[in-house]
């Protein structure tokens, strides 16, 4: 469904970017990048949702390139779910996620009672109906995550790129988000690539990695196998402890410590 071929991308001369990067996304996937700061997952998730245009090879959705694809195609297949939304206004949590609905809307066209109904369905989805008539701005962190999500959920795409979605969110919201996301997965079939840099997050949510560092691929396939001492260790230069938990269900990540001679 979602693949990217030998994808190259730089900022500018001498800058980070990205070197030789591929992936296959199949549909229903739910595909992790991991990698530290400056690793190049941002950039993945911008590429492959058409906001950066690649310096040589191809992103493409059922075979057709991005490149090629208009703003309003592009948004009626991805949802963007960034690491952090700012609002000008003051939205309600409702107009917040009716925002989902645009790509779906003629020119100067208003939302119909339907638009409205997928809105709160998709609030119901996310367990935030309840605050539908909130001020966005008064909501916490976890809060406003989950009504970004469900403005993504309202968007009725089929893919779906999240940036860090448990960033600064204490581990209660991450639980919370990571129950969320598996359930859209399951329930409504919808492929996700999701960029973080939180091991155990990722191991307890996606079905396959992709472990970046400067730009390239250190690792890729399935978490089980992608997911190793090893690969914990090219990838952040650390020791880690990584082990099948049997209460949690899926691989843990213990570091141990950083290794000596690295910055």
């Amino acid at each position: 469904m979602l693949r990217g071929a030998d994808v190259h991308f730089a900022y500018g001369p001498g800058q980070a970017g990205l070197h030789g990067v591929s992936l296959d996304v199949g549909r229903g996937g739910l595909v992790g990048v991991l990698g530290p700061n400056g690793s190049g997952k941002t950039t993945l998730l911008r590429l492959l949702g058409g906001l950066l245009t690649p310096a040589s090879g191809r992103i493409t959705i059922d075979g057709r390139d991005v490149a090629h694809m208009t703003r309003r195609e592009l948004a009626r297949r991805i949802a963007i779910v960034p690491q952090e939304t700012r609002l000008s206004f003051e939205y309600s949590v409702l107009e917040v996620v009716l925002m989902g609905r645009f790509p779906h809307l003629g020119p100067f066209e208003l939302e119909s009672p339907d638009d409205v109904t997928i809105a709160r369905d998709a609030l119901a989805a996310t367990g935030t109906l309840a605050l539908a008539d909130r001020p966005y701005q008064t909501l916490s962190g976890g809060e406003k995550q989950r009504v970004i999500i469900a403005g993504a959920l309202a968007q009725a795409t089929d893919l779906m790129l999240l940036d860090e979605p448990t960033a600064a969110l204490d581990p209660g919201y991450q639980i919370e988000i990571a129950a969320l996301l598996r359930r859209v997965s399951a329930d409504r079939g919808v492929t996700m690539v999701v960029a973080t840099h939180d091991l155990n997050f990722a191991a307890g949510l996606c079905r396959d990695l992709l472990l970046l560092r400067e730009g390239r691929v250190l690792a890729s396939g399935p978490t089980a196998e992608a997911l190793t001492r090893e690969s914990v260790r090219a990838l952040y230069d650390v020791e880690a402890d990584v082990t099948f938990h049997q209460g949690a269900g899926h691989l843990t990540v213990v570091p141990l410590r950083r290794l000596r001679g690295t910055e």
